[in-house]
C-alpha cells in the first residue's frame, strides 16, 4: 500500500492554487502594471524563504461521483518568510480572485495570519490590494444573509501593534477592511498611480449623491501621503518593497529584543566645516534642516517618514556610529519650523515608534513655537501639540537634544524630557525665551515706548539692551543651558551620547499600547 495517488493529487491541487484567478486574470494584473500576489511575495521576500500555510483552501466543484472538477483558489496568500535573513509573516491579496472581496476569501487565514504573527511575535508585512477580506452585496446572496459589522480579529491586529513591527503596502484600489488593515500599521506606502486607498469606491460614493469621481480623485497618493492617512508613497511596487525592508532594519523583531546594531565604517568623530556657518547671523533667514541631519547621523542612514505631510517638523529614523535612533527636527523652511496640528499629530505617531521598540529619541532644534493663526486655533494646534508633548514625557527611552537656534513657547520646551535627566546641548546660535523679543518687546515695553520722544529709536535701544542678555552663554552661566559646543562637534557628541543611551537601553513595554 502506498500514498502516492494521494501525493499526486495533493501536488495537482497546488498547481491549480498556484494558478490563482487563472490566466486572463494574471495578464489583466500585469495590464495595469501590477504584479500577482505570488510575484509580490517572492519578490519581498529572501530567496526561497517563503513557506506557505493554506495552500489549498478555496472552493473546489465536484461532479457527482465526488471527482474535482475545478477550484478557485483563497484570494489571500500568507505564510512565513524571511526578510534579510529574520523570520516575518507575510501576507497577501490575490486581486485576481474575486477582486479581493469576500466572496472569494476564507476568513480562517486572515485570522491565522494575524494571530500567528502575534503568538510568534514576529513582524507582519500585509501586501494589500483589494477590499482586503470586506465583503460586497453579492455576499448577501451566497451567505444567504447580511451580516452586522464586528470586525472579528480585529482586537489582534490591535495587540500585535504593541508587540512586532507591522508594515502595510498599499498595491492597488484598496477599499473598506482593506483601507483599514493599511492604516493599522507602524508604517505604510501606496504605489502612485497604480494605488488608491478609500473608504468606499466611486459607485458608493455616486450612489450616495456625492458626485461622480475617479478613484484617483478619491484615494491617490497624493492625497494619503499629504492627509497622514500613509506615511509615504513609491514610484513601483520594487519601490514599495525596498522602502518597507529599510524600514524593517531599523526595528528589532520585537519588542522583547533591541533594534539591531547596523555595520558603520562612519568616523563618529567626523566634523563638517559647513556646519559652521550653516546658520545665518539674521533670525530671519533660513537654512536646510535636512543638511545637518544628514551630517550628524551615519553617511546615508538617514531614512525619511512622513515626508509630504506635516512638514514643519522632519521625523525619520537613522544611525549613530551603528546605533539606531529615532529623529526629528523642525525645518525652518516651512513656516519657519512652527509646530502645526499636523506636524505635531506626525510627531506624536513618531514618538509613539520610539517608545515602542526601544529607539533612542535625538532632537535636533529650531522651534519657533506654535503656529499662531486663525486657522492654526481652528486645527486645534494646541491640543494635538499637548498629546506630543506628553508623548514625550511618557517614552521611556533615553532623549538627547541639540538646539539648533530658536526655542520659543511651549512647544519650544521639547529640547526638555519632561521627568527625565539627559544630555542637552546648544550651538551659539542659540535664542531662546517665552517667546521672541521681537515679536513681543512692543507690547511688554508699551508705557516706556509711549512716553519717548522718538519711538523708533528708543525701541532700537530697548532691543540692544534685551539682545545683550540673549547670548547663550548667559544661559549657560546660569546652567539654563548644559553644553554650548561646536557645530562641527556635534556629530561626535551625538555618537558619544548613543553609546550611553544604548547600554542604558531596557526592553520594558511602554505604560500604554500603540495607536495607529
Amino acid at each position: 500500500m502506498s500514498w502516492e495517488d494521494d501525493i499526486r493529487e495533493l501536488e495537482a491541487r497546488k498547481a491549480l492554487a498556484y494558478e490563482m484567478g487563472g490566466p486572463e486574470k494574471v495578464a489583466r494584473q500585469h495590464e495595469f502594471n501590477k504584479l500577482t500576489v505570488r510575484e509580490r511575495i517572492d519578490a519581498m521576500s529572501d530567496a526561497e524563504s517563503f513557506h506557505e500555510i493554506g495552500t489549498l483552501a478555496g472552493v473546489g466543484r465536484y461532479d457527482d461521483e465526488g471527482n474535482l472538477q475545478s477550484f478557485t483558489p483563497s484570494n489571500f496568500v500568507f505564510g512565513t518568510a524571511d526578510i534579510d535573513g529574520r523570520p516575518v509573516i507575510l501576507s497577501g491579496d490575490d486581486f485576481t480572485v474575486r477582486g479581493g472581496s469576500a466572496d472569494a476569501s476564507i476568513p480562517g487565514k486572515r485570522q491565522q495570519a494575524e494571530g500567528l504573527a502575534l503568538e510568534l511575535r514576529l513582524p507582519h508585512i500585509r501586501l494589500v490590494d483589494g477590499m482586503g477580506g470586506g465583503g460586497s452585496v453579492k455576499t448577501i446572496e451566497t451567505a444567504g444573509r447580511t451580516y452586522i459589522p464586528q470586525l472579528r480579529g480585529w482586537d489582534i491586529v490591535v495587540q500585535h501593534l504593541c508587540v512586532a513591527p507591522s508594515v502595510s503596502l498599499a498595491l492597488g484600489s484598496v477599499a473598506g477592511i482593506g483601507a483599514a488593515r493599511v492604516s493599522t500599521s507602524h508604517y505604510s506606502v501606496i504605489v502612485k498611480s497604480s494605488a488608491q486607498m478609500m473608504i468606499a469606491g466611486p459607485a458608493l460614493v455616486d450612489w450616495a449623491s456625492l458626485g461622480e469621481v475617479t478613484k484617483e480623485e478619491l484615494g491617490s497618493s497624493k492625497i494619503h501621503t499629504r492627509n497622514g492617512a500613509i506615511d509615504d508613497e513609491a514610484e513601483s511596487e520594487d519601490e514599495a518593497f525596498a522602502l518597507a525592508k529599510r524600514f524593517l532594519s531599523y526595528l528589532p523583531s520585537s519588542v522583547d529584543e533591541l533594534p539591531p546594531l547596523a555595520d558603520n565604517n562612519d568616523d563618529p568623530d567626523r566634523q563638517d566645516e559647513a556646519l559652521l556657518s550653516i546658520v545665518p547671523k539674521d533670525p530671519r533667514k533660513v537654512y536646510k534642516m535636512h543638511r545637518i541631519v544628514e551630517s550628524v547621523l551615519d553617511t546615508g542612514s538617514f531614512f525619511e517618514i512622513g515626508k509630504r505631510w506635516g512638514k514643519s517638523i522632519i521625523t525619520g529614523l537613522g544611525t549613530l556610529n551603528g546605533i539606531p535612533v529615532a529623529l526629528f527636527a523642525e525645518n525652518p523652511m516651512i513656516y519657519g519650523g512652527a509646530w502645526t496640528a499636523d506636524a505635531c499629530r506626525k510627531l506624536t505617531r513618531h514618538i509613539d515608534l520610539a517608545a515602542t521598540f526601544h529607539l533612542p529619541l535625538v532632537h535636533l532644534e529650531d522651534c519657533p513655537g506654535f503656529l499662531i493663526g486663525k486657522k492654526s486655533e481652528q486645527d486645534s494646534t494646541i491640543r494635538f501639540g499637548s498629546q506630543a508633548l506628553a508623548a514625550l514625557g511618557q517614552a521611556p527611552v533615553p532623549f538627547c537634544s541639540v538646539v539648533i537656534r530658536k526655542a520659543f513657547g511651549v512647544a519650544g520646551a521639547a529640547n526638555h524630557k519632561p521627568g527625565s535627566q539627559h544630555f542637552r546641548m546648544a550651538w551659539p546660535s542659540g535664542d531662546w525665551g517665552s517667546l521672541p523679543i521681537e515679536g513681543g518687546i512692543e507690547v511688554a515695553y508699551k508705557a516706556e515706548l509711549a512716553e519717548a520722544e522718538d519711538y523708533d529709536a528708543h525701541l532700537q535701544k530697548i532691543k540692544n539692551r534685551l539682545n545683550r542678555l540673549r547670548s547663550p552663554f548667559r544661559s549657560a552661566e546660569f546652567f539654563e543651558i548644559e553644553e554650548i559646543i561646536d557645530p562641527r562637534t556635534t556629530r561626535s557628541s551625538l555618537c558619544r551620547w548613543a553609546k550611553l543611551a544604548r547600554r542604558a537601553s531596557t526592553t520594558n513595554a511602554p505604560q500604554f499600547w500603540y495607536r495607529p
